[in-house]
């Protein structure tokens, strides 16, 4: 591989205790609890961790910044969405954080639907918003490495704009990097023209692999001036210390679920993107998929990336993650819960082995 994988976590940003499982405890969104699931993931091999994004979580840049603040080289990959922000504003919050962190953000664009009109945006349909998401990615970069920047296009207009301090360009990064997901031609089309990586969810090899080729061939249509697009997966790994304990759990794990009922389990009640319903159709192709992809899941909730799980010892996990990898995919955010502990049982056993292959 010529490129060096990277594996990063998830931690939750919620309101409510309990995600996906995650034991109920009154401080689960503290300061010192989330702190505690940054070390660890410093401790035990992690490069970072994704933060979610959404009206009515806590704001995801402010528990972002706290946790850079109380850390060394946790790097926070940070959701946010156009319309939530502005380009100015969020390339000058990027630039002020990448700053004072040592260079250790990314970001994740979320395109998706949300609850809008609590903050005041507005958007129109699917390529309107999509038109906007792209204008917002090609400005932020502008905004990054250009000085008096004026711009003038259909979503978005500035004047004279240049950001302060100014991004740091490291040799293995001149600028923090953009990650993207959706699955509809709309968002691959930004996706191969603006994205740094292109994260998919929990799909079997055939669809991802797919993908990757038709995302190749329209960045080779768009007008990309950018490195070669990325590829990453955001998934559950279910592990445990045999394939026989691992599967017994995880069948467990889903008959809770079944019996708590979907709305216990299910993260966000909008219509769903194209992506998510891919994930929700492979439950028709069977509970299993490839050697250890569990789409049960699905049927009773989850949502993203709880829809389907990678399920076995680490040896199983590792071995399945190593076939996406062959396929071209460097960026691997894995969860499972409970989170805390997760991160070191997967930590010390499953990265070793994804490591010793690389």
């Amino acid at each position: 591989m010529t490129q060096q994988s990277e594996f990063l976590w998830y931690i939750p940003n919620q309101i409510v205790g309990g995600h996906r499982g995650e034991p109920v405890r009154d401080d689960h969104n503290s300061l010192h609890t989330l702190t505690s699931h940054a070390k660890a993931l410093e401790e035990h091999g992690w490069k970072g961790a994704l933060l979610g994004a959404g009206w009515g979580r806590p704001d995801t840049f402010t528990v972002a910044t706290a946790l850079a603040a109380r850390t060394t080289t946790f790097e926070p990959l940070i959701a946010i969405r156009p319309g939530y922000w502005k380009p100015a504003n969020l390339a000058s919050s990027i630039a002020t954080l990448d700053h004072l962190s040592g260079g250790r953000v990314r970001i994740n664009i979320v395109s998706g639907q949300d609850s809008i009109a609590a903050y005041g945006d507005q958007e129109g349909d699917q390529a309107e918003r999509y038109g906007r998401t792209q204008e917002f990615m090609r400005l932020i970069r502008r905004l990054w490495s250009e000085d008096n920047v004026t711009f003038k296009g259909q979503h978005y207009w500035l004047d004279n704009s240049t950001v302060t301090p100014r991004i740091a360009t490291r040799p293995d990064r001149p600028t923090p990097k953009l990650y993207f997901g959706g699955a509809s031609a709309a968002a691959e089309r930004v996706s191969a023209s603006e994205a740094d990586v292109q994260l998919f969810w929990g799909e079997p090899l055939e669809g991802i692999a797919a993908r990757i080729d038709r995302l190749k061939q329209l960045s080779k249509n768009q007008d990309r001036n950018l490195p070669p697009l990325e590829f990453g997966l955001r998934i559950t790994t279910f592990v445990r210390d045999t394939t026989e304990q691992a599967w017994a759990e995880a069948e467990a794990k889903v008959a809770e679920m079944a019996k708590a009922g979907k709305s216990d389990w299910v993260d966000e009640r909008r219509p769903q993107a194209v992506g998510q319903q891919r994930l929700y159709d492979l439950q028709t192709k069977g509970d299993v998929l490839d050697e250890n992809l569990y789409t049960a899941p699905g049927r009773y909730g989850g949502g993203g990336a709880g829809t389907t799980w990678l399920v076995g010892s680490a040896a199983d996990v590792a071995r399945s993650l190593k076939c996406y990898r062959d396929l071209g995919i460097a960026h691997f955010v894995l969860s499972d819960t409970p989170y805390l502990r997760e991160i070191s049982r997967q930590g010390d056993q499953l990265l070793p082995l994804l490591r010793e292959a690389a």
